[in-house]
């Protein structure tokens, strides 16, 4: 069944597309931590995103953001430290060149800052969402295990209506980003970028 959109009360979110994960010169690249699925991410989304605006919808970024701490020390959980020894000062901080949203998606309508993997954990986005009159996200991103799983499940718990991007969003490992799109089709319709566009175009 094909789902049912009207722009005007969707918003387009990206989860985690920015300098320090995709950039040559971000945290990730600079540890050799790069990944072509997720590298051609922007430019699939930023036909869709285009086409989005262009009918009356909205785009929020969700962008993980590591808190200075003493000493410019990042506030980062142990478990993350553990698997990415390389973080370090100034990475994923706010107003620096790898917090911020990729060139070629840039600028959205709305910055979320997100500390955990949901951009719904103890973020702006559900306060935005109900100030616009917001009831469908369209959701893309890295990685579909991690911050975009999370949040699909969220916004499910909140009944905000979701479209998952099946090729608007990438993993690491090919094998676990295909199961978790079939993990989250059974609360989520799952589309292609091109399909979308085709229904809202």
């Amino acid at each position: 069944m094909e789902p049912k959109l009207d722009p005007k009360r969707s918003a387009l979110l990206t989860i985690d597309l920015q300098n320090d994960f995709l950039h040559p010169k971000g945290a990730y690249g600079r540890a050799g931590q790069t990944s072509e699925l997720i590298s051609t991410l922007p430019a699939r989304i930023r036909p869709l995103r285009d086409t989005l605006r262009s009918k009356g919808a909205c785009y929020i970024s969700a962008q993980f953001t590591l808190v200075p701490g003493p000493n410019e020390e990042p506030l980062i959980a142990p478990h993350l430290k553990q698997l990415r020894p390389f973080l370090g000062k100034g990475d994923f901080a706010p107003g620096n060149f790898g917090h911020a949203l990729v060139d070629e998606l840039a600028p959205a309508d709305y910055i979320i800052e997100k500390v955990a993997y949901s951009a719904l954990y103890q973020t702006r986005l559900e306060y935005i969402l109900r100030a616009l009159d917001i009831d469908t996200l369209i959701i893309g991103g890295i990685v579909t295990n991690g911050g975009v799983a999370s949040t699909v499940r969220d916004a499910h718990l909140r009944n905000i209506h979701t479209i998952l991007l099946s090729d608007g969003c990438a993993a690491f490992n090919p094998e676990v980003h295909e199961a978790t799109l079939i993990s989250l089709g059974s609360i989520s319709p799952v589309m292609t970028c091109a399909e979308l566009q085709e229904l809202v175009s």
